[in-house]
């Protein structure tokens, strides 16, 4: 009975009404509509509106055209009703000497969205009003009145006026919105003492993790910066006037939710916003998520220690190697030649970590660096991949260094047939615990030497000392065997 009402009211009111789809269809048109404008509703209903005009964004369709559109998109996408003051359209009409032709009129509109129980647009009313006839000075061909001359042009001039003034700052501001929005950096407004958000653009809701923050005081909306002093210089601001600039920031955030705090670093200033009489009624917030550069500024420190603290340990390796051959070699040509042989195995070392950027080398790597040179048929390799640290990778290479050169000069390498057999294995995979064997056959025979050298006493040093190893070093009569044993955890984390 409502609907039959309402149907009834529609069909019979004076005033032009138009129904529109959300996508700007004619749905229905009452009789006044068809009288002002010429039209039949048999002829337009299901039709575009704007069918006869291309009015998107950058067209080439008449200003009175994009009025209404955006007039009535505004309505649909606010969901508030509309109000166009003036806009001119002409239309059909016969003239007085009987021809038809189309003549000016202006109009004023109301676009009102009817929403369904959802709160979803279901349908736009479009209400018109010819008022054209309501003041002479819209029509050009009738001049003013010296009253509306004394007071600057007639009501619907000035209303005229007002609406063109109010469609320009909605477009600047729709423009300025769309900046904020884009900006590259993150930006808020924050309103009130209790900084409740009042925009954010994008920018902002990737940094907190995409939380629905709008309307929320930032204590409520961020409570995980409790404490670290962000919301003190918020109510410092606000009560002070005074704006305050952070550099490199450090702030923990909840990013993903029931995830773990994320630090991130942050540039960012907090600016002020003022009403007309020069009170403190909000806070602009702008700024840039800078942790990608601080973390590059500590990893480019921390190399550059690290470098430092590797030169010092290697001039102080080559100085001890230097004192410990002199000491070995009598005479120069026999120390050169060792101290020359040392050094490139070290230099060696050096390449292979450079080739990794220093994160480490695999262990087969290391061997194949010190044994390259007697040929893979004399020099055996079998175990797994094991990734060792920079700190493990140095010392391995000058334990494996005089291995080699001393089975070189004395045992298994020391004569065509002798072989040297490497094989190594994982021990314990939770504590990562390398046991290694290095065994020579077919080599000349081997006794216990009367003092131990300074290739023995590196081993061993390198092994206990720097690796908190075990070495056992078997004088067999068929070949020397040495048996490592390293904890890798442990010397990584030293």
């Amino acid at each position: 009975m409502q609907a039959a009402a309402l149907s009834t009211a529609f069909e019979s009111s004076p005033n032009a009404y138009l129904l529109l789809s959300p996508d700007l269809r004619i749905v229905a048109v009452n009789r006044a509509y068809e009288e002002v404008t010429g039209g039949r509703r048999q002829d337009i209903v299901g039709q575009a509106l704007f069918a006869a005009f291309d009015s998107g964004p950058g067209s080439d369709a008449p200003e009175n055209v994009r009025q209404v559109r955006d007039s009535l998109e505004k309505a649909r996408d606010t969901r508030k009703r509309d109000h166009l003051a003036l806009v001119r359209f002409a239309v059909e009409k016969t003239l007085p000497d009987g021809s038809v032709g189309f003549v000016e009129r202006v109009w004023s509109a109301t676009h009102t969205p009817l929403l369904n129980a959802a709160g979803e647009v279901e349908l736009i009313l479009q209400h018109t009003m010819d008022v054209t006839d309501l003041s002479p000075a819209i029509r050009p061909d009738e001049p003013t009145t010296a009253l509306d001359a004394i007071v600057g042009g007639s009501v619907l001039r000035r209303a005229q006026s007002v609406q063109e003034d109010n469609r320009r700052l909605e477009r600047e501001r729709n423009r300025l919105v769309e900046m904020f929005m884009q900006a590259p950096g993150f930006v808020a407004i924050l309103s009130g003492p209790d900084h409740r958000f009042q925009m954010h653009n994008d920018a902002y809701g990737q940094l907190i993790g995409r939380r629905d923050i709008s309307g929320r005081p930032v204590r409520d909306a961020l409570p995980e910066l409790e404490g670290q002093g962000f919301f003190d210089l918020l109510d410092s601001v606000f009560e002070t006037g005074e704006p305050y600039e952070g550099r490199e920031s450090a702030a923990r955030l909840q990013r993903t939710p029931d995830a773990p705090l994320e630090t991130v670093y942050l540039n960012f200033i907090y600016q002020p916003i003022r009403d007309g009489s020069g009170a403190v009624v909000g806070i602009f917030v702008q700024g840039h998520d800078v942790t990608d550069n601080v973390m590059a500024a500590q990893r480019q420190k921390l190399m550059i220690d690290e470098l430092n603290h590797r030169v010092k340990n290697t001039l102080a390796t080559v100085q001890s190697i230097a004192i410990q051959t002199a000491r070995s070699n009598t005479d120069p040509a026999g120390f050169a030649e060792t101290f020359q042989s040392r050094i490139m195995s070290l230099s060696h070392t050096h390449n292979l970590l450079t080739q990794s950027h220093w994160e480490g080398a695999d262990l087969r790597a290391i061997l194949q660096h010190e044994t390259e040179a007697y040929g893979p048929a004399r020099v055996s390799l079998v175990g797994p991949a094991v990734s060792l640290e920079p700190p493990v990778v140095l010392s391995l290479g000058m334990i494996f260094h005089e291995l080699a050169t001393n089975a070189a000069k004395y045992g298994a390498l020391h004569t065509p047939d002798g072989r040297v057999l490497i094989d190594w294995s994982l021990a314990d995979q939770r504590d990562r615990k390398l046991r290694l064997t290095w065994r020579e056959i077919g080599g000349p025979k081997v006794t216990i030497p009367d003092r131990r050298g300074f290739g023995s006493r590196l081993i061993e040093r390198n092994i206990r000392h720097d690796l908190a190893g075990e070495i056992d070093l078997v004088y067999a009569a068929d070949g020397l065997i040495a048996e490592l044993t390293i904890p890798l955890d442990r010397t990584a984390a030293q």
